[in-house]
C-alpha cells in the first residue's frame, strides 16, 4: 500500500525506504539478512532445564523469559557486538539499533507468516492504550462496533471505546463469572458494525478462544487483543484487521506493545486522535516517531529468534499443549481437592486458574510453594485462588515440579 506522507514524515530514518519495505515480506522459514552483518544465533549449550539459583516464575506478566535469551542479553549487556556500547545507550536512529529493529520485525513476520498488506509496529503504552487507539483509528464517533466480553480485559476495552464510538456488548460472560466463551457461530452481531472486538485469551480468568468469529458485516474487521497468548501458537493473521499485544507475557519485557494492522485501515484516524495513537504516523516513521523502547525491542528480537530456533509456532504450540495437559490433568484428577472453574473446551493454554476445596488452605499453599522456589501463584486480586501462568518460556520441569508439589500438598491436607 502506498501511504501518503504527512508533516511528521521528516522524522524518518535516512534508510526508511529499505526499512518500510521489510514489513511486507519475509514469510519463508529461512531468513536472509538485510545487510552484510552476521546476526549471531543464540547458543544453546547443554544446560539444565532451570538453573538451580532461579525460581519457577508463574507470574502473569511481566513473566518468565527463556534462559537462553537472558544469557545472550547478559553477554551483550555491556557491549553489543562491535558497537562499543550497550543497546541501552544507542541512538534509536543509528545503524546498530536500526539493524536490531529490522531483525526483530523480520523474525516476527516469519513466526506469524504475516502476509503482504500488513504493517508491524513496536509501540509503547501497553495493550490498554490500544483500547483507545483502535476505535480512534478505525471509526467515526457515530460508528457502531461490537464487543464480546469474556473477561476483565475485554470489558475494559469496551468501556474505553464508549468514549470514541458507539460500541455494543453482543455477549458477556459476567453473569457466569467469565468461565466460558460463546460459540462464535451463534454470536448476534450488528450487521453494520465497523469491527468486532475480542480478547483472544483472558489472562485473569483463563479462557481462550480455540476458533475465531467472522464479522457479519462484509466490510467489518475482526480486532483481537492477544496480549497473553501472542506467539504461543500459529495464527492466521489474514483473518484480522488489527492484532495488538503487550510483550510482557510471551515475547519480552514490559514496555513494548506490538500492533499488526492491515494497511488499508491506516490513515482513517479521527481528527482528535493524539499523534502518539495514530497508526499512520507510526507506519510512516517505522516505529521511530519518537524514541521507542529500544532495549525491550532488542529483547523481543532475541525471543523471536529463539522461537524460530525451536521450530516455529507449531512446535511451540505442541509444547504448550503438553504442559497445560499435565497441569489440568492434575487438577481434574485430584477428586475435587483442586478445582478449575473454566469450562474444559475453552481452557487457556497460558493461564490456569484453580482453587482449593478447602479455601482456608490457599494461603498456606502459596507460602509453601514459594519455599520450594515456585513463585507468583496467587490468583488475581479480583478472583482470588491460585493462577499458574505457563507461558512459552515456562519449562516442562516447572510444570512437573508444581504438579508434584500439588500432589504432596494434597496428601498432607486431604
Amino acid at each position: 500500500m502506498s501511504i501518503s506522507t504527512s508533516p511528521h514524515s521528516h522524522l524518518l530514518h535516512p534508510n526508511h525506504k529499505r526499512f518500510l519495505s521489510n514489513y511486507r515480506i519475509h514469510t519463508t522459514a529461512t531468513l536472509s539478512l538485510p545487510s552484510s552483518r552476521t546476526f549471531r544465533p543464540i547458543q544453546c549449550a547443554s544446560t539444565p532445564a532451570q538453573a538451580q539459583d532461579r525460581v519457577f516464575n508463574f507470574a502473569a506478566g511481566p513473566a518468565t523469559l527463556p534462559e537462553t535469551v537472558l544469557r545472550r542479553a547478559q553477554s551483550e549487556l555491556y557491549i553489543y557486538e562491535e558497537s562499543g556500547m550497550s543497546v541501552m545507550e544507542m541512538s534509536h536512529r543509528g545503524k546498530d539499533f536500526m539493524f536490531i529493529l529490522e531483525k526483530a520485525e523480520e523474525h516476527l513476520h516469519t513466526l506469524l507468516e504475516i502476509p503482504h498488506g500488513f504493517s508491524v509496529l513496536f509501540l509503547q503504552g501497553g495493550a490498554t492504550t490500544q483500547f483507545a487507539a483502535v476505535p480512534l483509528n478505525l471509526c467515526t464517533p457515530d460508528d457502531p462496533v461490537d464487543y464480546v466480553v469474556t473477561g476483565s480485559w475485554s470489558d475494559k476495552a469496551f468501556k474505553e471505546a464508549q468514549k470514541y464510538c458507539k460500541p455494543s456488548v453482543i455477549w458477556s460472560g459476567k453473569s457466569g463469572k467469565y468461565t466460558t466463551i460463546p460459540d462464535v457461530k451463534t454470536l448476534k452481531q450488528n450487521p453494520k458494525a465497523k469491527y468486532l472486538h475480542i480478547c483472544a485469551n483472558e489472562t485473569i480468568h483463563g479462557v481462550e478462544y480455540k476458533d475465531y468469529p467472522f464479522p457479519e458485516n462484509r466490510d467489518g474487521v475482526l480486532i483481537a487483543d492477544m496480549s497473553s497468548n501472542f506467539c504461543s501458537k500459529p495464527v492466521d493473521v489474514s483473518r484480522f484487521g488489527v492484532i495488538y499485544a503487550g510483550a510482557q507475557k510471551n515475547v519480552g519485557p514490559a514496555g513494548v506493545t506490538i500492533v499488526i494492522v492491515r494497511d488499508d485501515l491506516i490513515g482513517r484516524a479521527q481528527d482528535v486522535t493524539p499523534v502518539m495513537l495514530d497508526y499512520k504516523i507510526h507506519v510512516e516513521n517505522g516505529s521511530l516517531y519518537n524514541t521507542p523502547p529500544c532495549y525491550g525491542i532488542y529483547m523481543c528480537g532475541l525471543v523471536f529468534e529463539e522461537l524460530l530456533k525451536q521450530g516455529g509456532l507449531k512446535e511451540v504450540e505442541k509444547k504448550n499443549k503438553k504442559k497445560a495437559e499435565i497441569l489440568y490433568n492434575a487438577i481434574d484428577g485430584s477428586k475435587g481437592f483442586y478445582k478449575c472453574p473454566v469450562e474444559k473446551h475453552v481452557r487457556s493454554l497460558m493461564n490456569v486458574p484453580f482453587t482449593l476445596e478447602k479455601s482456608e488452605l490457599e494461603g498456606e499453599f502459596i507460602k509453601e510453594a514459594e519455599k520450594e522456589n515456585m513463585v507468583q501463584l496467587k490468583g488475581h486480586r479480583s478472583v482470588g485462588g491460585m493462577r499458574a501462568s505457563i507461558y512459552n518460556a515456562m519449562p516442562l520441569a516447572g510444570i512437573q515440579k508444581l504438579v508434584a508439589f500439588m500432589e504432596d500438598f494434597q496428601a498432607r491436607h486431604d
